[in-house]
């Protein structure tokens, strides 16, 4: 149990929190090659590797299933291996059992995709759980206490939800719109601050960006840029910088009518001299993101309730060893790419 009180995986070096979840489909897509499938998203949460395919189908690695069921990697691929033999052994046909009495049949136990230069071997989170529920319950002198453990923690689609959640993904569609307040904020305001001078908002785009990638709602109760704002406003003056880089300056910053905030429109915020770009940009990697601050304000959004924790997690992760990008800079900071 988490000091939140909510239920933990039972691994060792990590915890992921168990979420409830809706059902999903009882179909399990076939190996590649008859799909033309690819993933969607990825992350590895200590040894568990997980993501979502181009379809929609949530996973796990060969390796965190193998983490999950408590056993040794090289049994998931004997699993793997054994799936179609015509001879069929004793654990593949319990497996299968298992798949079939949840409604579910799959011409392979694993799917390989192609994706980041390596392939990566995929089981289905239905598969997952018929492992999983085979290694709990129906493998004789070889169950596992873990897998028994994640078992009851996962049945039914939490494994499902639980994958979502971890990776960001949502799969009801209702993100599809996910940039839309924050580029009503940008039309209004990506010229508002004078010549030579730049603003916290337009410079904010890179961690915006990833915290909507990792399923944070940007919206009037998700203002990141005004925390980034403060903090750098405290650390202007702290250090005298207008001594060395100049004097700032108030200038209108608009928010859309879609925002609260609108009703007091023009805003007056600061602005700084171009000349200061760097020192802004070096304070933003080492002191906002690395030196805690910004970890400190998605805690907050998590104790709240604003954001999930596996968002917050998914930001930092995604931020934390990155270089901060220009406004002229298009893409995302890379994060770590896991088989």
């Amino acid at each position: 149990m988490s000091s939140d009180g909510s239920k933990e995986i039972s691994l060792k070096a990590n915890k992921i929190n168990v979420l409830s979840s809706n059902s999903g489909s009882k179909e399990i897509s076939t190996i590649q090659g008859v799909l033309d499938l690819g993933i969607e998203k990825d992350a590895e949460f200590g040894e568990i590797g997980m993501g979502v395919l181009s379809d929609g189908t949530p996973y796990l690695n060969q390796r965190g299933l193998a983490a999950l069921c408590g056993v040794q990697n090289a049994h998931i691929g004997t699993i793997s291996a054994q799936w179609n033999e015509i001879d069929e052994k004793p654990r593949i046909k319990a497996i299968k059992s298992i798949l079939a009495k949840a409604g579910y049949t799959a011409p392979a136990a694993h799917i390989e995709i192609n994706h980041g230069g390596r392939v990566h071997y995929c089981y289905p989170a239905e598969i997952c759980l018929a492992v999983l529920e085979y290694y709990a319950f129906d493998a004789g002198a070889n169950c596992q206490p873990e897998a028994r453990d994640n078992f009851r923690l996962l049945a039914g689609s939490k494994l499902r939800e639980m994958i979502y959640s971890q990776v960001g993904y949502d799969p009801s569609g209702k993100n599809n719109k996910k940039f839309d307040k924050w580029h009503e904020r940008i039309a209004l305001n990506y010229q508002s601050a004078p010549k030579g001078y730049f603003h916290v908002f337009n410079e904010a785009h890179t961690v915006i960006y990833e915290l909507i990638q990792a399923g944070a709602d940007i919206g009037e109760k998700f203002v990141v840029d005004i925390s980034i704002g403060q903090h750098w406003s405290k650390y202007w003056t702290d250090n005298n910088l207008s001594e060395q880089y100049g004097e700032r300056r108030k200038y209108p910053h608009h928010y859309p009518d879609s925002h609260p905030q609108a009703k007091s429109n023009p805003q007056e915020s600061w602005c700084y001299p171009l000349a200061a770009l760097g020192a802004y940009r070096e304070w933003l990697q080492d002191y906002y993101i690395e030196g805690g601050k910004f970890s400190s304000y998605l805690k907050n959004k998590v104790k709240n309730g604003d954001i999930a924790p596996s968002v917050a997690q998914l930001a930092i992760a995604a931020l934390a060893h990155g270089q901060i990008a220009g406004p002229t800079v298009q893409g995302k900071i890379a994060g770590p790419n896991h088989s």
